[in-house]
């Protein structure tokens, strides 16, 4: 039996998948919302609500490991973890868009639910 263990490899290697990921996840949490491929929003879904979860909770350094820029880790703390500190979850929504006009990549927009 076959199991997919593991996420989407996105057709980059590792290293350029986590510092994409984290530049993405900083992006979504400075500017609330990033419009890339479904198969990127996706995977970064998981990773979003895992650091605002930390956030809620007061883990500072499991935070600070994902996130580089001061600005968007004092928003983070400050703005959105009281924002969802009520929330049980699902903090994100993907919407689908139409597709990109070059390849015909199936595009989305991952935002912040208010």
């Amino acid at each position: 039996m076959i199991k997919t263990l593991g996420g989407r490899k996105l057709g980059v290697t590792s290293s350029h998948r986590r510092a994409m990921l984290r530049n993405m996840v900083t992006s979504l949490f400075l500017h609330e919302k990033v419009e890339t491929t479904i198969a990127k929003a996706k995977e970064l879904r998981p990773l979003a609500e895992r650091l605002i979860t930390h956030a809620v909770h007061g883990r500072h350094p499991q935070v600070r490991r994902a996130i580089q820029d001061k600005t968007v880790y004092r928003k983070l703390f400050e703005v959105l973890a009281p924002r969802y500190a009520k929330r049980p979850g699902g903090y994100t929504r993907i919407l689908r868009l139409a597709p990109r006009a070059g390849d015909n990549a199936s595009r989305g927009q991952i935002s912040l639910v208010a």
